[in-house]
């Protein structure tokens, strides 16, 4: 008799309904009940952006209210979308043992790493959809994780309403 083996699944999330249903698919779909998975949920704070003015010398400076206030708005975000996945996690298999990571990066990149640090056994990650010309000028998070990451990546679309 074969020995269960857990499985470690990761699943990025966002503010996008994209991701949201990536995760209600891959908890009705991948996640059985009363299995030894364990689901992390990864969200990925986008960097902060630096600005540099064109004209002058300088750049354009923040003073420590305005950095504070930006970094409390994104540990606000990241929270909320933690709970909401964690709400969907709790609704549709209540069983599951679920892990959470907030990362700091460019999505891309914290992705593909946090697959191979975590030894995730799958990747999910839903899809925006984008045409040929949005992904091609905002690139595909999906794509470049697909060919960068070093476990299977399953990605799955949303259908359209």
């Amino acid at each position: 008799m074969s020995e269960k083996k857990e499985r470690r699944i990761l699943v990025a999330v966002d503010e996008g309904e994209e991701s949201m249903h990536a995760l209600s698919w891959c908890l009705s779909n991948l996640v059985h009940p009363n299995s030894d998975d364990t689901l992390i949920l990864l969200y990925s704070k986008p960097p902060r952006p630096v600005y540099t003015a064109i004209d002058g010398p300088g750049g354009y400076l923040f003073s420590a209210d305005v950095t504070a206030a930006i970094e409390r708005y994104g540990d606000q975000v990241a929270h909320n979308v933690m709970e909401k996945a964690k709400k969907v996690c709790a609704d549709l298999q209540p069983q599951v043992k679920v892990e959470t990571k907030v990362e700091n990066g460019d999505p891309r990149d914290v992705i593909c790493e946090a697959a191979e640090k975590l030894a995730a056994d799958v990747l999910v990650m839903g899809s925006h959809g984008y045409g040929v010309i949005k992904r091609a000028f905002l690139g595909s998070v999906s794509n470049h994780c697909a060919q960068k990451a070093k476990c299977p990546v399953l990605i799955v679309k949303k259908p359209k309403s």
